[in-house]
């Protein structure tokens, strides 16, 4: 990957035109967000898609999200706009927010992962939505970094985490958000949350007035999913993730130590304010206790805590309280 700087309050037109162009012709481009950095490729083009997968090492029932520049553009890579999608549009975006809806024909198959809807959304980022205008075709993107594992919220982490990818890589700065979007499903008769993410489901059922279910299981392993972020295990960082109770400082240093005694290097993510009996050997890590705050630090510290060659991390868990629901998703995942 190739590294262009960007000046997301000003970002340069020719750096942008140049991304736009190599992203109409079927080459890779990775661009910040508001939640995550993305590897986008030309939605339009499977063979583009296809190296996105490829790069990533990317099972092809897990589908990627299609990001476009505005409400206009989301509609033609649909057949069906609800007026839920009108709503939750007004409310959201740009931002944080995917709707899943009845994919357009000229969206490839491996786009959904076979199935026939499709993610779309329009982030909030500068960088992002000028490269979208410019390149003017939708693309496909998920995550900037190989499958499973840690999301990328830098670009620093991408180049860290694709370094044997073909592609450039428009730095933005840092994500403000963190992690990824809430998807929702609009398809359904009534609307199902699919990931938990940077809107909140209290959120959603405000501006919709009504009850938002979740979504079941999938039948197996392997089965086509209707959003990313729907495997078991995600989000990971090299380290082996362990949980320990939320507020219970004598569990987490008992869990150090048995770390510790085994032989393992341990960074420690928490928010409660813990006097732990360590010295400098056990990397520790205090995050906020607001859920906004969290969010926007959790992976660009597992990042940090790889990058020092820890071989486990103990976290906190966090509240049980829906402002929380992202974040204990997440940590969910990336703990299996």
């Amino acid at each position: 990957m190739r590294l262009h700087a960007v000046d997301p309050a000003n970002p340069d037109p020719d750096i942008i035109a140049d991304a736009a162009a190599r992203l109409r012709i079927g080459e890779l481009v990775a661009f910040p967000t508001e939640t995550v950095y993305g590897l986008g490729a030309n939605a339009l083009d499977v063979e583009a898609v296809a190296r996105i997968f490829a790069a990533k090492g990317r099972p092809s029932y897990n589908p990627v999200i299609v990001h476009v520049p505005d409400v206009d553009a989301a509609r033609c890579v649909v057949t069906h706009w609800p007026d839920a999608a009108d709503k939750l549009a007004a409310a959201f975006w740009p931002g944080p927010l995917t709707l899943v809806l009845p994919k357009a024909p000229q969206i490839p198959d491996l786009v959904s992962a076979g199935l026939p809807l499709i993610g779309v959304r329009v982030p909030a980022h500068p960088v992002a939505l000028a490269l979208l205008r410019a390149a003017r075709v939708p693309v496909a993107a998920p995550s900037a970094n190989k499958s499973n594992q840690l999301s990328p919220t830098s670009a620093p982490h991408v180049l860290r985490g694709l370094a044997d990818v073909d592609g450039v890589v428009l730095d933005g700065g840092d994500c403000a958000v963190g992690i990824e979007s809430t998807v929702i499903d609009l398809s359904t008769d009534v609307p199902t949350l699919l990931r938990p993410g940077g809107v909140s489901v209290e959120a959603l059922e405000r501006v919709l007035g009504m009850i938002i279910q979740l979504a079941a299981a999938p039948a197996t392993a392997e089965a086509p999913r209707r959003s990313p972020g729907a495997l078991d295990r995600h989000y990971a960082p090299r380290a082996r993730v362990q949980m320990c109770a939320a507020g219970d400082g004598i569990a987490l240093a008992t869990s150090i130590d048995a770390l510790r005694s085994a032989g393992a290097r341990v960074g420690v993510v928490a928010w409660s304010d813990f006097d732990l009996p360590f010295n400098g050997d056990v990397s520790v890590r205090q995050l906020s206790g607001d859920a906004v705050e969290y969010a926007a630090q959790l992976f660009a510290t597992l990042h940090e805590l790889d990058a020092r060659g820890v071989s486990a991390i103990v976290v906190e868990s966090v509240p049980d309280l829906p402002i929380w629901d992202a974040v204990r998703d997440r940590l969910r995942r990336a703990a299996s």
